[in-house]
């Protein structure tokens, strides 16, 4: 199958917090099984469960930690011991970031709130015990800088819609990314994987779509291992940016464009009805991506049939069919 099919055989590899799938592993030896992640998200992704105050070694059931000190350099402590876990937690998160490099992993879910695993906003306690909710997990901080590319998001930023979707797209954009770094270079590989991606990356940031088209179109100029450097930072960098109605809009029309000599004036129009209505907030993106998508299939348009915005995901998950 090419590279840069929407679709691969390959296992989508995610790392997760353990207590997300339902394990009793949390300090009072119970779980936060998340019902979205193991019974929807479970039948597209491999999950690679990772404890790190299990694994590091405080066992189940356990004194509960809490970060103290600096915000930025915070020490993870036990709540009423004061036994100091730093160390031993920054040691363990460097040995574990190194093995799950061989897990090739597309993404990672982590649990939130806790001073191990909490990707924003953990509780940093000061001197005198008052919190201030600017921290980031001892774990999750050294996973980010260890893995700067991969999409990581937390379980309870999941159940917003656009929070969600971005970071499914992300996953799978940036798992088409590995499969494309997988195999041996070509210019034209590249410059194929980023043509099917323009009107997706053009629908989440403008500038990056054309950083990244002025960086194909002079490929030429660049070593094979600096160019996919610089295009898989800036192409990451690109999708973590939202798509909004408007930019949505601005595709839609572009998209409309290459039909232009194939419909009646009613069958744009009918179009051009369904956009109007997304960009009010009366109907989800998936109507007029539907009705774009079989005019495009009734007259053979390959080059927008190949575009992965049209399809960025598996359809059964849903994630368009909000207002």
């Amino acid at each position: 199958m090419n590279e840069t099919s929407n679709t691969t055989t390959l296992p989508i590899n995610i790392g997760i917090s353990t207590c997300l799938l339902g394990e009793r592993v949390r300090f009072d030896a119970g779980h936060k099984r998340d019902r979205f992640i193991t019974d929807i998200l479970g039948n597209y992704f491999n999950f690679i469960p990772v404890c790190p105050e299990l694994e590091v070694g405080m066992g189940v059931p356990r004194e509960s930690v809490r970060l103290v000190g600096d915000i930025e350099n915070p020490r993870l402590v036990g709540v009423k011991s004061g036994d100091d876990w730093t160390d031993r937690m920054i040691r363990y998160s460097n040995e574990r970031a190194k093995q799950l490099e061989s897990y090739n992993l597309s993404g990672y879910i982590l649990k939130s709130d806790s001073p191990s695993c909490g990707m924003e906003r953990v509780r940093v306690y000061n001197e005198k015990g008052m919190p201030a909710k600017k921290g980031r997990g001892l774990f999750a901080e050294i996973f980010i800088k260890h893995f700067p590319l991969i999409p990581v998001e937390e379980e309870g930023r999941l159940n917003d819609s656009a929070i969600r979707e971005n970071f499914i797209v992300r996953v799978f954009c940036y798992h088409r990314w590995q499969i494309l770094r997988s195999n041996k270079f070509s210019r034209g590989r590249l410059v194929e994987f980023h043509t099917i991606h323009k009107y997706l990356l053009l629908a989440h940031s403008p500038k990056h779509y054309e950083e990244l088209g002025k960086l194909v179109a002079n490929a030429k100029k660049y070593k094979p291992d600096n160019l996919l450097e610089q295009y898989g930072f800036l192409f990451m960098e690109a999708l973590k940016v939202k798509s909004t109605y408007k930019k949505n809009v601005n595709v839609l029309k572009h998209i409309l464009g290459f039909l232009r000599d194939h419909l009646t004036i009613g069958e744009k129009q009918d179009i051009l009805n369904t956009i109007t209505d997304y960009h009010k907030r009366l109907l989800p993106l998936i109507v007029p991506i539907t009705l774009l998508s079989h005019y495009i299939r009734k007259h053979n348009i390959q080059y927008i049939q190949n575009q992965i915005y049209l399809s960025p995901h598996p359809k059964e998950l849903m994630l368009r069919n909000h207002v």
